[in-house]
């Protein structure tokens, strides 16, 4: 859809670059594929770890398989470096497979956005770390 757009837009000061880094971390916390597709481009193109993805419908069926497997999926992204249309960023998240064993995985995402402020391009390099449950840095806060 031509009128789709994400605020903010690029080009990226530090304030506006925080804010976007801020608002996938959120959205890829609510582990919903679809409302995290709607970030990217309908032709956007990613590389995660091995997997080539092309297509929010892609996207979408990438992450269904991704939250199946990882199980209690919590992130953290920092902003690493932003220019014009391009942010950089650092992350974390833990997660447990279906037999309770605890994964932190880290790495980094490059990311560039269209004019309208959705991301066209997801590059990202992951590694996976085997933790202890008692080793966990990120837990959801319960009410």
């Amino acid at each position: 859809m031509e009128s789709e757009s994400r605020p903010p837009l690029p080009p990226f000061t530090l304030e506006t670059a925080l804010k976007k880094v801020q608002a996938a971390e959120d959205a890829w916390n609510t582990r919903d594929p679809v409302r995290v597709s709607l970030a990217y481009t309908p032709d956007t193109e990613w590389r995660n770890r091995a997997d080539f993805v092309n297509g929010r419908e892609q996207v979408v069926q990438f992450l269904q398989r991704k939250w199946v497997r990882e199980l209690d999926y919590r992130l953290k992204k920092t902003l690493w470096a932003f220019m014009d249309n391009r942010i950089a960023v650092r992350f974390e998240y833990e997660w447990h497979d279906d037999s309770g064993h605890w994964f932190r995985s880290h790495g980094n995402e490059n990311w560039e956005f269209a004019p309208n402020g959705l991301m066209q391009r997801r590059y990202a390099s992951i590694n996976d770390q085997p933790i202890q449950e008692s080793e966990r840095k990120f837990r959801w806060e319960r009410a």
